[in-house]
Parts: C-alpha cells; structure tokens; sequence
C-alpha cells in the first residue's frame, strides 16, 4: 500500500502519489502473530539443546483432543502442518499490566486469531497463513460446547467455531475450508505471550516511522526498540496507527514474527542451554496442544531445522474477494476469493513455496546488501543531482546509484554553481520533509537543507565525501499476488 510523503499542507500543483482512504469500520484488536511466533521459539529454537534438557519440559501442558472422532479428513500432504489458535484469555494478567497495556474488559470465549503454519518436508521453509477471523465458514454438525445440544450444519463467522464447539470443531471447520490435514493444534493466551517474549529479553523490532495508538497504548519513535513482552503485545494488537488498519496491523505482526525468529535462530539463545530451557518452560507452561505434540517433537524439528533463517520463513493471509460480505444474522463478514485461496492451500497440501522463486546470485558476486526499510518508497521521491566536485562524471555516477535502488531521478545531472563541496547536500521543500529523510537514509551523512517553495523535486549536490547509496526498500513492501513477504524482507537491516 503507497504512503504519502509529505506533511499535511495545502497540495502543490504536482502533488506526489499518495495512499490511504478514510478509516475501516472499527473492529476488536486482534494479537494473531504471537502464535507464530511463540510456536517459532519452541520449533526453531531446540536443536542444539539435548534430550536431558528438553526431559520434562512438557509435563506443564494443557492437552486437548481436537481430531476426537474425526471422519473424512483431508488426505496427507507432505511436511507438516500446525493450527495455531489465539484466544484474549487475561484472567491470569495482573491489574497493573492490565492498566499499562490497555488490556480491560471481560474476555472472550473465542478466537482471537487462527493460522496455519506449514514446515516444509525438508525443514528447510515455513510458511504462515492467516485466516481472518471474520471468515464466513459453514461449521458441520456437532454438540454446541455451552448447550449440549446437536446443531446442524450452518454459517458461522470462523472465530465462532471455537465458541460452539472449542478446538475439534475449530479444527474441522479448518480442514473443510481449506482441505489441508491439519497435523498438531497449539493454543497461546495474552499471558504466554507475554511471559515468552521477556524470558527471550525481549524482540527487536525497527520503524521508520512514528507509531501511536492511543487503544493499545503503543508509542514508538523512528529506530530499532527493544519490546518487552507486554509492549510486544501493544505492537501486535495495534490497528490505529495508520490508515492501513488491519492491513497495516498484519504486516507489523509479520515484522514481529521475523524478529523474533531472527533472533531465536541467530541469537545465541540456542548455544544456552539454561536460557533455552527458561524460554520453552514459560511457554509450555500456559500453551494448549493436542497430545501429540511434546518435547521430542519439538527437539525433532530443531534439530532439522539449525540453518533456519528469516528468509526461510514466509508469511501470506488468505486472499479476500469481499471483505464486506453481508450474511443475514452474522452482519458482514469476510469472504475469501475462492479461486486465489484455492491455490494459496494447494501449495501447502503439495509443499510449495508461497513466494515466487529468487533469482540465483552470480559466481563470485557477494550477497547483496539488505535494503533498509524506509517510510517512503524510493519510487515516489523525484531527484536532480548536482555535482560539486572537481571530479568529472561524478554527477552521473550519483544519479546512476541513486535510480539503481528506485529513485525517481531526472536521468539529467548538472553542476552546481560551487566545485568545491565537501559534503553532500540535500535540499528540500518542507512539505516533503519524510521524501529527505529516505533520501538521507539512502546517503548517510548527508546535510538536509529546507528551502520553503522548491516544489516536490530533491536536489542532491554530491560532494567530495560521496562514497555510494545505501539500498532502500517502503517498510511495507509490495506483497504480491498471495500478499506474500519473506521474513528477510521485514526484519531491521544491518
């Protein structure tokens, strides 16, 4: 999704492009991507940690039997598949996390959030996949948990299923939506959450710019922030912070879940045994899952799994075809393009990669540098670069860089009226002061010169000091067709 690059004034005659549209119907915060990321520390975290370490760890586990008396099940595919389920359980929270983390009000008993979570039969990939909440499904028969009475088939928003029939009936309705088998069922609350992420010593995310929600509390600044657990909740569940609402909500959690495996699988958190055991304890202790799923599982996957890494994680949510779907007695609901969706499932039943294949780096090339994410596409920022140096050619060479990692350049560079500039200047107008600040990340070192009235082109007098451009990316890149990201493509930058 494009984002403005310029302040709130009057527009100019060119304006740049510019994204959002008037804000979504307000809808209950929602915590999703804990799940991912509290499983990640448990599968990607156990293999350099012996079986006398993981001994015991998961006596502490609530188990529930979500495959009961299933019929019909999809057929196997290969890897292995989880349903990750996040409910808002708070009654274990204390009244000052509560206040701090704008956590009041009567819990549900419903889902919160559901994923998919596929590892790739060579443990070598996994891939993510939201299931919005608000999916119109159809929940076959079965004993309503509250009642005891037989109900017959009928619609449902997803998140209901839970509340009608808890986890078997969450898993059935899963497996009839999506026809993947569901292998293991996991189930995180607000306190597993929380507790994990401070047993990690928290997760280090980054933001490239402001972020205020005055429902969650949360209050970042540009930089990299180190979140507690109880912060990391506040950036998971926030969806005021920008116009993008629960778009904007998802690609945070993407960004949190790919940190958190970053720093889970390269850390140093796996070469600590004692570090390793306090993290897997603290989840196991407060998680749900089915009986099958224990310590020697977990163990397995780590060890097949060390050379795990952010790029081998990849995150989509199921295509939407209308969002605003109306069903008589649910209100609107979320209905998923059937066709795209279709597709996104066959790739986990046959073990595919969501994200389109990478081109293979050339022999002797060194990897490319990360691109740092920014708050304004290069795309969208128009430059002319002048040179004001002695050294021919030094024009061309800047603005050459500069449209290599996206920049909107004039292809016409000049001198400026001074040969003898040391270091390189970047004038602007005001009004594109957050256009400057991509470009000063692109050109570290950069002075910024504000020239009120020069319109929305840049101008860029290289200097002496002038070494290279540093790769720039939008903080939420495009997603493609199955609005995909990998986890490489959302963690902080070098």
């Amino acid at each position: 999704m494009p984002h403005p690059h310029r302040s709130p004034r009057p527009a100019p005659p060119h304006p740049p492009v510019r994204g959002g549209g008037p804000a979504k119907r307000a809808r209950r915060p929602r915590w999703g991507v804990r799940l991912a990321a509290t499983v990640s520390v448990v599968v990607l975290g156990s293999g350099a940690i012996g079986h006398a370490v993981m001994t015991g760890l998961d006596t502490g586990i609530e188990r529930v039997d979500p495959f009961k008396d299933m019929k019909n099940r999809p057929r196997a595919g290969h890897g292995m598949n989880f349903l990750l389920v996040g409910t808002d359980g708070r009654d274990k929270i204390s009244p000052d996390q509560k206040r701090d983390y704008r956590l009041g009000g009567a819990p549900c008993h419903c889902t919160d959030t559901i994923m998919l979570v596929h590892i790739s039969a060579d443990r070598e990939r996994a891939s993510v996949v939201s299931l919005p909440r608000d999916s119109y499904a159809e929940v076959p028969e079965h004993t309503d948990a509250t009642t005891g009475k037989v109900r017959r088939a009928h619609p449902v928003k997803l998140n209901a299923a839970y509340a009608e029939g808890g986890p078997n009936l969450t898993v059935r309705t899963v497996e009839n939506m999506t026809r993947v088998k569901i292998d293991h069922y996991l189930e995180v609350d607000f306190t597993s959450f929380m507790k994990t992420v401070d047993a990690m010593g928290g997760v280090e995310i980054c933001t490239a710019k402001p972020m205020q929600d005055s429902y969650t509390g949360l209050d970042l600044q540009p930089g990299t922030h180190r979140l507690t657990g109880g912060q990391a909740l506040q950036y998971v569940r926030s969806r005021h912070v920008d116009g993008a609402s629960d778009l904007g909500r998802m690609q945070r959690q993407q960004r949190f879940v790919a940190a958190l495996i970053k720093q889970s699988a390269g850390g140093g958190m796996l070469l600590n045994p004692v570090k390793f055991k306090q993290v897997s304890s603290t989840l196991l202790g407060s998680v749900r899952a089915d009986r099958g799923f224990g310590s020697e599982q977990m163990l397995a996957l780590g060890q097949a799994m060390r050379d795990f890494a952010p790029s081998s994680s990849e995150f989509a949510s199921v295509p939407v075809g209308d969002a605003s779907f109306p069903v008589k007695g649910l209100g609107e609901t979320v209905k998923w393009d059937e066709a795209k969706a279709a597709k996104v499932f066959a790739a986990l039943r046959d073990d595919r990669p969501l994200a389109p294949a990478r081109p293979a780096a050339k022999a002797g090339r060194a990897a490319p540098q990360p691109a740092v994410p920014v708050d304004v596409a290069p795309q969208q920022i128009r430059i002319q670069v002048e040179n004001g140096t002695r050294i021919d050619g030094m024009g061309g060479r800047v603005d050459e860089a500069l449209r290599a990692t996206g920049f909107d350049t004039t292809r016409a560079p000049g001198n400026a009226a001074s040969r003898e500039i040391k270091r390189t200047v970047v004038t602007y107008d005001p009004r594109w002061d957050r256009s400057a600040r991509t470009v000063a990340t692109a050109l570290p070192g950069i002075e910024l010169r504000a020239v009120a009235g020069q319109g929305r082109t840049l101008i860029v007098t290289a200097g002496s000091d002038y070494k290279k451009v540093v790769p720039v990316r939008a903080e939420d890149p495009y997603q493609g067709e199955f609005g995909v990201v990998t986890g490489d493509q959302v963690v902080c930058g070098s």
